[in-house]
């Protein structure tokens, strides 16, 4: 994860981002040159900060300023023309599908259903899954497991993730308001590790040795379960823009999402490269 001083680099840079129009990047007689400027989900910085670096080793007339400020912040912003490059963990919100915005899958971003280590239950299927966190089930015994209540621990209802676990597993079923609310996935792994019966979901990078991962339907979490399209829980990191980009900004998303790029960096962070993922 990025550090505490990264990241407060990152938030001035988001503000100055929202303040000021971007630049318009541009290719003079073959050389790239100009500023590109992004803002948005703050999962993808860990991805998103090498990409910069390497790309800016490229091209020395090149300015990458990337931000945070959350998904929703770079769809806003990429759409209002403060930024050139809007990042984002979940789809494009319904007020923005008219506003001309192009979305550049970036990564593919796994999720895992943990539990409390002492949870005697190892798969659930879909339907148990959304039973679940709707609140129909409330017991472990109902789903194969002992006499035991079960606790939800999970995210905000603005959070990315949430969205994914709703668009992916729950679909049209509603989370039950019967729920401890943590602010990130890190919360929410330590407070499921140390709640008997709890259960929650996190991004895939997160999982370790103090809670234990479910499969979903039968089929545990790998990045070749992902690749092969036998895992479904996952959604895309995403690089919107105003339009089909050019230039500067044009070149950074090719290499950003490159075969060389995602290969060499995706997986160090937790990620799928987006050249391997199921089309």
């Amino acid at each position: 994860m990025p550090s505490f001083s990264y990241l407060a680099s990152v938030s001035a840079c988001w503000r100055a981002a929202g303040r000021a129009k971007p630049t318009s990047p541009s290719r003079r007689g073959g050389e790239i040159q100009g500023t590109v400027t992004a803002s948005g989900s703050t999962a993808l910085l860990p991805l998103l900060k090498p990409a910069q670096e390497e790309f800016q080793k490229l091209h020395a007339k090149v300015t990458v300023n990337i931000a945070g400020g959350g998904s929703f912040t770079g769809q806003n912003q990429v759409a209002a023309g403060s930024v050139n490059i809007g990042n984002s963990d979940v789809g494009l919100q319904d007020s923005l599908k008219s506003a001309g915005l192009v979305e550049h899958k970036l990564v593919g971003i796994p999720f895992v259903f943990i539990v409390n280590p002492g949870v005697a239950v190892d798969s659930l299927t879909p339907e148990q899954y959304v039973a679940i966190f709707s609140g129909k089930i409330t017991n472990w015994k109902d789903v194969g497991g002992k006499d035991q209540a079960i606790t939800i621990i999970h995210r905000a209802k603005s959070s990315g993730s949430r969205a994914t676990i709703q668009e992916v597993v729950m679909k049209s079923a509603s989370f039950t308001d019967n729920a401890v609310i943590q602010d990130s996935n890190g919360a929410v792994r330590a407070a499921i590790a140390s709640t008997p019966g709890a259960v929650g979901y996190v991004d895939a990078a997160y999982v370790d040795q103090s809670v234990k991962g479910l499969a979903y339907n039968g089929v545990k979490f790998s990045l070749e379960n992902v690749t092969g399209g036998k895992y479904p829980v996952y959604t895309f990191g995403r690089m919107y823009t105003k339009g089909q980009p050019t230039g500067a900004v044009k070149a950074f998303i090719d290499y950003a999402t490159s075969k060389e790029f995602q290969e060499k960096y995706a997986e160090k962070q937790g990620f799928v490269p987006v050249t391997k993922m199921p089309k």
